[in-house]
């Protein structure tokens, strides 16, 4: 997936696609690099996000994703969640 298109999927994620799944999908193409380079934060935000709106298979996949994040990144990830949460 090419930058464009994932500013393109977070557009669309802040606009109205808050579907559990879609939001996990977004998080396993941030942990795996799908199309962008890796990124465990981003990854772990929105696995977070997707756990929050009921997705258990993102809440497993965002413990797992943990164990392996710094305390700094899973803060981090922690903070970009809260964020997202409070403006949508």
């Amino acid at each position: 997936m090419a930058r464009s298109d994932m500013q393109t999927s977070e557009t669309t994620f802040a606009t109205g696609d808050l579907r559990p799944e879609a939001l996990c999908d977004m998080g396993l193409m941030y942990a795996t690099g799908r199309g962008c380079a890796p990124d465990l934060v981003s990854a772990h935000k929105w696995l977070n996000i997707a756990a929050i709106r009921g997705c258990d298979r993102a809440a497993e996949l965002r413990a797992d994703l943990a164990r392996s994040m710094s305390k700094a990144d899973l803060a981090a990830a922690l903070r970009e969640a809260r964020e997202w949460m409070t403006m949508h």
